[in-house]
């Protein structure tokens, strides 16, 4: 994609996982990353030394994205490193743990709510206005927000709090594309489904499990990092399109919107 050539992006949890997959796709399509971590510290440098190896930029960021001062001082460290900001991807966020409706307590509801709403509300707030700077003079700017199939159809058992606030996600998308359309700024989400070979999966679902959701999967097979990691990079390079306010499923057929 060389429309994305020299486009300087920052992707939050983007040293493990789904988001490592994002970063590592947008460095060989030709962009300059900043790699927020939180606990990936290793990943996100060796990530670095990739980038390097391949003529790119990258810088590894830590930061709390619970805490506003550290979203804030995120998005100003990579505006720094990188000269500014043409794409944001909100990848950060988690089940935390599966809970019935009786078992989650107002504690675990906003933490919950905050980890996968409230880290993508605030870093996507402090980075707007360098996102509007570059859509002046750059083309356009793009944002991409991973909300998940949970936020589709609700999710499996334990996920309600989870579930909840990735169909927010998917609201704040579209009526954050509709606010920041004039500015120059396109705003559309991912919904994966069942993505194998992840931390989230590894932690919050059994082969059981996953076995039983493959099973009702059209094409047979769970996905991978990779199929959410091309999604993202066609959704970033659509700085200059005409889709926002969409969300693209990832999910295998499982479920068509």
């Amino acid at each position: 994609m060389t429309k994305l050539l020299g486009k300087r992006a920052l992707v939050t949890a983007g040293a493990q996982g789904i988001g490592l997959a994002i970063s590592r796709h947008l460095l060989a399509a030709g962009c300059d990353v900043a790699v927020h971590y939180r606990t990936s510290g290793s990943a996100a440098e060796a990530l670095t030394r990739e980038a390097a190896a391949m003529g790119r930029r990258c810088v590894a960021l830590d930061g709390d994205l619970t805490r506003t001062e550290a979203c804030d001082a995120l998005v100003a460290a990579a505006v720094q490193a990188l000269g500014g900001l043409d794409i944001l991807i909100n990848n950060a966020g988690s089940l935390i743990a599966r809970r019935a409706f009786a078992e989650a307590d107002d504690e675990f509801w906003s933490q919950t709510i905050m980890l996968n709403v409230g880290s993508l509300r605030k870093v996507t707030r402090a980075a707007a206005p360098h996102l509007a700077a570059a859509a002046k003079t750059r083309g356009g700017a793009s944002i991409v927000n991973l909300s998940s199939l949970a936020g589709r159809k609700g999710g499996h058992a334990g996920s309600l709090a989870y579930s909840t606030a990735k169909g927010a996600v998917l609201t704040f998308t579209r009526a954050l594309a509709a606010e920041l359309g004039p500015r120059g700024i396109r705003v559309n989400a991912l919904a994966p489904g069942l993505i194998l070979g992840t931390s989230f999966h590894d932690t919050h679902t059994t082969k059981q499990a996953a076995d039983a959701t493959i099973a009702t999967i059209p094409i047979g097979r769970a996905g991978n990092a990779d199929d959410v990691a091309r999604a993202a990079v066609f959704l970033a390079g659509e700085f200059d399109g005409f889709i926002t306010g969409a969300t693209l499923d990832i999910n295998g057929g499982v479920y068509c919107a």
